[in-house]
């Protein structure tokens, strides 16, 4: 396997805690960039991994650290809108920016994180994926789309979150109970952008959707992950209008746990038809027999965040 010079955006988030160590393992010198380099120097103690402060949306800025680069992995991504981040200028906008930056570096290769049922539905967040992945297919460059369903892992917004919401109240009223996803283990999806970026033939202007190997509702995960933290919680589920409701009050909440905009993405069901990890021959972690692992991780880490939050 060719050894390659890689360029990561949005590699200190979830996803790239699983990426970053597999392609450095592969021996890949990799530079991330990130709007503060200070938070993530610990990073560079694994192997040809350095971390460079940067603006990823100027397009000059991109272009300085793209030379000499093999390929861009794009993985900035938001699930919410803020004041200050919308879906278009991070999905549409900032790829449009990478595609400028990589012609005028000299980058030939893209790997682009999408998303499962980009460009359907009804949600703001579903129409923006599928509007950047359109301006990738139309590029002249050597592309790599990935769309995985909800990613799991530790640290998620599925496990995690869920888990800290039960242990709030007795009860959990859940809007789009029967909402239906098949949700896929981070570390697969990092092996699937790993196998593609080591083997490009396998992967040149090819989209890959990342699924797991079970179907559930959103109300079945709920009550897995309320089992498996052994917790005395009622999940209700809530009709359409109580649900909505729910997302237009919690999206006034600070952290927007969940939004009007979540609501819509739920009515589109996450679940593939083309086994991407099947095809890149990898065989796909269970759900089931990784949440209790991932539960008690979770316990385990709020335990250090309070300790570190005490007073010296």
């Amino acid at each position: 396997m060719k050894t390659k010079t890689l360029v990561l955006l949005g590699a200190t988030g979830f996803v790239g805690r699983y990426l970053v160590p597999r392609l450095a393992a592969d021996g890949h010198r990799l530079t991330l960039l990130s709007r503060n380099r200070e938070q993530h120097r610990a990073l560079e103690v694994l192997p040809n991994v350095r971390v460079r402060s940067a603006s990823v949306h100027e397009r000059g800025v991109l272009t300085e650290h793209f030379r000499d680069a093999d390929a861009v992995i794009n993985l900035v991504g938001i699930l919410n809108e803020t004041r200050h981040q919308r879906f278009g200028d991070v999905h549409v906008a900032l790829t449009r920016t990478v595609i400028e930056a990589c012609g005028d570096g000299g980058v030939p290769r893209l790997h682009q994180m999408s998303s499962l049922k980009a460009g359907q539905g009804l949600s703001n967040y579903l129409k923006s994926r599928g509007e950047a992945e359109a301006i990738v297919k139309a590029s002249a460059l050597d592309w790599t789309l990935y769309q995985p369903s909800v990613i799991y892992g530790l640290g998620d917004g599925l496990i995690s979150r869920f888990h800290a919401l039960l242990r709030m109240a007795p009860v959990m009223p859940l809007a789009r109970p029967d909402a239906l996803m098949a949700p896929v283990f981070a570390g697969d999806v990092a092996e699937a952008i790993a196998r593609c970026v080591a083997d490009d033939t396998l992967s040149s202007r090819r989209t890959f959707e990342l699924y797991g190997p079970e179907t559930y509702t959103l109300e079945q995960i709920v009550r897995m992950i309320r089992d498996a933290a052994s917790l005395r919680r009622a999940v209700v589920g809530l009709p359409d209008t109580l649900g909505r409701l729910q997302a237009r009050v919690l999206g006034l909440l600070p952290g927007k746990p969940f939004t009007l905009d979540n609501f819509k993405s739920l009515r589109t069901a996450s679940v593939g038809k083309r086994d991407g990890l099947k095809e890149l021959g990898i065989k796909p972690h269970h759900f089931a027999t990784l949440l209790p692992i991932l539960v008690a991780d979770a316990g385990r880490q709020r335990q250090l965040d309070r300790m570190r939050r005490q007073p010296r």
